[in-house]
Order: C-alpha cells, then sequence, then structure tokens
C-alpha cells in the first residue's frame, strides 16, 4: 500500500473536476458537430444548371435567360433565381452577369436608345460593350462578370460567375 493517503479536500477537488469534465463535454459535443456538420456533408451534382433554352436557338443577339438553382448556406435551403445575358460569338457561347459592376443595379441591353448595341445601367447610366467591357467615362470601373457555360442535351447550362475573359 501507498503511503500517500488523498485527503477528503483532495478527494471531493477530483471527484468535481471529473464530473464538471464530462458535463463540458456532453455539452461542447453536440455544439461542436452542430458547427462542423455541413462541411462533412457531401454535395451531390455540379455546379451548371441546365437552362430551358436550346444552343441551337441562340443568336448573335443577347437574351436573357432565367435559370434557377437550390442553394444551402448551412442548414438553410432556398430556392434561387438568377439571370444571364446569353448570345453566340462565332462558335462561342456568352453568358454574362447582368449585375452591373457599380452599384449592383441590373443592366439592360439596349436599354439606351441613344447608345444602341450596348448595355445600359439605368441606375447611373453605366454602359458596357457587347464583351461586357465598361465603357470609358461612365461609372462602371469594371467589365460585368461572365459565367461558365456548357452544352448538355442541345441545352444551355449555366455555371459559376468568374471574371470576365473577353476583355483585354
Amino acid at each position: 500500500m501507498s503511503n500517500n493517503r488523498v485527503s477528503r479536500r483532495q478527494f471531493l477537488s477530483y471527484t468535481l473536476t471529473g464530473v464538471g469534465g464530462f458535463m463540458a463535454a456532453g455539452m461542447l459535443m453536440p455544439m461542436l458537430r452542430f458547427a462542423i456538420d455541413p462541411v462533412l456533408q457531401k454535395h451531390e451534382g455540379g455546379d451548371f444548371v441546365k437552362t430551358e433554352h436550346k444552343i441551337a436557338d441562340l443568336t448573335e443577339e443577347p437574351v436573357k435567360v432565367d435559370f434557377s438553382y437550390e442553394q444551402v448556406d448551412a442548414w438553410y435551403k432556398s430556392q434561387v433565381t438568377d439571370v444571364a445575358w446569353v448570345y453566340k460569338s462565332g462558335d462561342q457561347i456568352i453568358a454574362l452577369s447582368p449585375v452591373c459592376k457599380h452599384l449592383g443595379c441590373m443592366v439592360d441591353w439596349n436599354g439606351d436608345s441613344a447608345h444602341p448595341g450596348q448595355f445600359f445601367c439605368p441606375c447611373h447610366a453605366g454602359r458596357y460593350e457587347k464583351n461586357g467591357k465598361n465603357i470609358a467615362g461612365t461609372p462602371p470601373l469594371g467589365p460585368l462578370d461572365e459565367f461558365e457555360v456548357q452544352e448538355q442535351d442541345g441545352y444551355l447550362m449555366i455555371g459559376p460567375a468568374k471574371a470576365n475573359t473577353l476583355v483585354k
């Protein structure tokens, strides 16, 4: 036997520390699981959304294409509707974001009769060329973003937005 005896005070201190540790772990584990769970979940599908527009129907004139997808923010799922201006340039399909780089208003194709063949932002008279390049002397400081595009079974698929690669 050991000559080191545990006093009642030490025994009570060890016991309360152990019980407190188990209680803290019991409370922290669900909180930790709650915070980490969205990262651990596997996501299905890709980043591209199939639209109702056929590739064969696209022309050199930009058309407004609406598309919807499910957005997941942690545990909250919502249906998001987005828009793109889509046209053909030769064999290439171009999809531009309609969000103005000045203050986030929505641009419109041929929206200003004084400047046909351009994207026009009605908020502060911002203008963009057909490829999304901002026109000098107007409020926007950068080009419109571009969406990635793919074709699936003859239909247009729109992917995530990226920086405009058409503007040099």
